[in-house]
């Protein structure tokens, strides 16, 4: 009896296994997926695509990449021409990076679908240095003159182009020099060009170096708010008198000045808490007052080219998410994982999980309904075939049968099919017994 119970516990662990295992396999497959594809770790490893090592950008990116090691990420700099070259890798995947600086009003997001803003850091002012007594204060004044443009598809080139073209001064009625910044200086020091653009924060040395040369002087565009309107990407800022140099009043007077953003460009591709990792960055680095930016004023969503990434569009109106808030930030993208695994994937289990005592009530009735069909096939054969000596090997096969049906452990929801089922085997008990008794009469007439 103990050797049949262990047997019957042996059975129902085996409808439990049968059971269970469809759900556990379900649930650890679309926990892989979601865990390796849907949402995967963040990476360890970052590649920013930074510009000239002595310039603005670059020097951002290295207090990032002091924010970012404290966080467990290594953030790999590569060095660049420009905005331009920053632009042009982050288009190309094969480049493998997925975040750098660019221009505002570089680029269109229809080339760079894959592209979107983090935010613009910093302004960027257009410099406009030129030699001469006379005042000039548009740049239809700059026709006919020697004007160094910068070099050939840098982004100062490119701004600069775009300015005198809209004010009507070409390369056919003045004379463009396509030159590095370097370049640029020496040509207005040594008066080869009569007029320069330069495109820099107010501390690069070669504009506070410009700016205190008496022989040239800044143009200070009365149309500044006018082109602001032509081209949405540029802002409208003054340079107060005496910004650079209090006692000798440097500059002499304000100077009305246009500029671009830097913007921080991210691949879409990149992973969102990574994104967080880099605006929490941004906003330690670049919120500070400057020369023309505001407390606070940046990071903030000025990019007109780029759409905003739907994670910083978020960071800009509640903050950053709430783990990264008050945990770490391996410990934050972890609980976030979690949730974000556990949700639905509760949402996959539990529906099937109803579904177990339904698949075991059935078990446990196909084994009522086993005894069922055993008892009728044997039914079937003494009604055919009932022969006196056949009758002891009957009565040994319903022995089994009920045997069986009274060492299962049934639940209660099925005792009226087992009753009923052993109802019937005392019916097949009473004609075998009615067998067995017409043999004997027939063996004593005998």
């Amino acid at each position: 009896m103990f050797k049949n119970k262990i047997s019957w516990d042996k059975a129902r662990i085996k409808d439990a296994i049968i059971a269970f295992s469809p759900v556990l396999i379900i649930a650890a497959a679309f926990v892989y997926i979601v865990y390796r594809y849907v949402d995967p770790a963040p990476p360890k490893h970052v590649t920013i695509t930074a510009g000239d090592p002595n310039g603005n950008y670059f020097a951002a990116a290295i207090k990032y990449k002091e924010l970012m090691k404290k966080e467990g990420i290594d953030l790999e700099i590569l060095p660049s021409k420009g905005a331009w070259d920053n632009l042009k890798r982050l288009e190309d995947p094969a480049s493998h990076v997925e975040i750098g600086f660019v221009q505002d009003g570089l680029g269109s997001r229809e080339k760079s679908p894959d592209v979107s803003s983090l935010g613009s850091l910093f302004y960027e002012p257009v410099w406009i240095f030129y030699r001469g007594k006379r005042e000039v204060h548009r740049l239809t004044q700059l026709a006919g003159l020697r004007i160094a443009i910068g070099e050939m598809g840098g982004e100062t080139h490119t701004m600069a182009k775009k300015l005198l073209n809209a004010a009507e001064v070409t390369d056919k009625n003045s004379h463009w020099l396509e030159l590095g910044a370097e370049d640029e200086v020496t040509a207005l020091h040594e008066g080869q060009a009569d007029a320069a653009f330069f495109i820099a924060s107010a501390n690069e040395p070669m504009i506070q170096t410009l700016i205190k040369d008496p022989n040239v002087k800044l143009i200070s565009l009365d149309q500044a708010e006018a082109l602001t309107r032509q081209f949405p990407y540029l802002h409208h800022l003054t340079l107060p008198h005496g910004t650079f140099d209090l006692a000798k009043n440097i500059p002499s007077n304000d100077i009305e000045l246009v500029a671009p953003t830097a913007t921080l460009l991210a691949r879409n591709s990149l992973h969102p808490a990574i994104i967080y990792l880099f605006l929490k960055a941004t906003a330690k680095v670049h919120h500070q007052p400057g020369i023309f930016e505001k407390k606070s004023e940046f990071p903030e969503d000025k990019d007109f080219v780029f759409p905003i990434n739907a994670g910083a569009k978020e960071y800009f109106k509640n903050g950053a998410p709430f783990w990264l808030r008050y945990l770490p930030f391996w410990l934050a993208t972890l609980m976030e994982r979690f949730i974000f695994l556990v949700l639905p994937t509760a949402a996959i289990v539990i529906p099937l999980l109803k579904l177990i005592p339904r698949f075991l009530n059935w078990r446990i009735r196909s084994r009522i309904y086993q005894g069922y069909g055993e008892l009728k096939m044997l039914e079937d054969q003494i009604r055919g075939n009932a022969r006196p000596e056949q009758v002891e090997e009957y009565v040994a096969r319903l022995d089994v049968i009920e045997n069986r049906i009274h060492q299962m452990n049934f639940p209660i929801d099925v005792f009226d099919d087992v009753y009923v089922l052993r109802e019937h085997i005392h019916f097949v008990r009473e004609r075998l017994d009615s067998l067995m008794a017409r043999a004997g009469k027939d063996s004593a007439t005998a």
